[in-house]
């Protein structure tokens, strides 16, 4: 058997399991393989592959989703890694982003406070949270700038790439939400359920189960968070508001 803890977690509503299974067979399908999913630590997805083409099945699948670092000592300075938003506002020096460091124990690494002053300005870290529609488990890509393996720290940035999405979803002048904890097909049946497609410019599935709404100017995201957030129970939806 082979095992692989993909890039992508299973929460909210778990709608993320049937889809991904979908996925899974449009890339397997052909495969002498049966695979498994569950849930490990935090979330995060492990794919269990069992047959006769299992070894090439777990190349596809990693070189699809990707795979978590695993261990503390995997995780290289200079090097960048996905990863998700946890435990958002409970902590004033920084923002924390779970990268899958699972052994010798569950780790996240820190966006320090100085680092996000330096890159977005003098405000609190809830503040910025709020502003910046920023929520758990939306996913973002880092890049490892420290790490102390005696006081098993890491610290990170985020990558030129992440970074450059960020200050475009803060300027274009577009209310935007960000729903996670279910399938964009579920955020586009809710939109479809209350005429709100109309609303949308664009939608992006940023991971299995978060999605991206970019409204078309003119639209407040308060307006359409109030009307399509009870046909997504489970989901958190933040938001970016330029009406404010």
């Amino acid at each position: 058997m082979q095992e692989v803890v993909i890039l992508e977690k299973v929460y909210g509503d778990r709608s993320g399991f049937l889809k991904l299974d979908k996925k899974l067979k449009a890339l397997l399908g052909d495969l002498e393989v049966e695979w498994k999913l569950s849930a490990v630590k935090k979330q995060w997805v492990r794919v269990s592959l069992n047959g006769e083409d299992e070894e090439i099945s777990a190349n596809l699948v990693r070189e699809e989703f990707g795979e978590v670092p695993y261990r503390l000592k995997a995780v290289e300075e200079g090097k960048t890694y996905r990863g998700r938003f946890i435990d958002l506002g409970k902590v004033g020096y920084g923002a924390y982003v779970d990268i899958g460091i699972f052994t010798p124990k569950p780790k996240d690494a820190l966006l320090p406070l100085y680092y996000l002053k330096e890159t977005f300005g003098e405000m609190p870290v809830r503040e910025m949270i709020r502003k910046f529609g920023w929520v758990d488990n939306l996913p973002v890509e880092v890049e490892v700038t420290k790490v102390e393996f005696g006081a098993r720290e890491v610290e990170l940035a985020f990558s030129d790439a992440q970074l450059k999405r960020i200050k475009s979803w803060l300027s274009d002048g577009h209310d935007k939400l960000f729903v996670t904890g279910t399938i964009s097909e579920n955020v586009e049946k809710a939109l479809i359920r209350t005429g709100h497609g109309r609303d949308v410019k664009r939608m992006e599935e940023l991971g299995l189960m978060e999605t991206l709404l970019i409204l078309k100017k003119g639209t407040q995201a308060p307006g359409i968070i109030k009307e399509i957030g009870p046909h997504l129970r489970g989901a958190i939806i933040g938001a970016i508001k330029f009406g404010e």
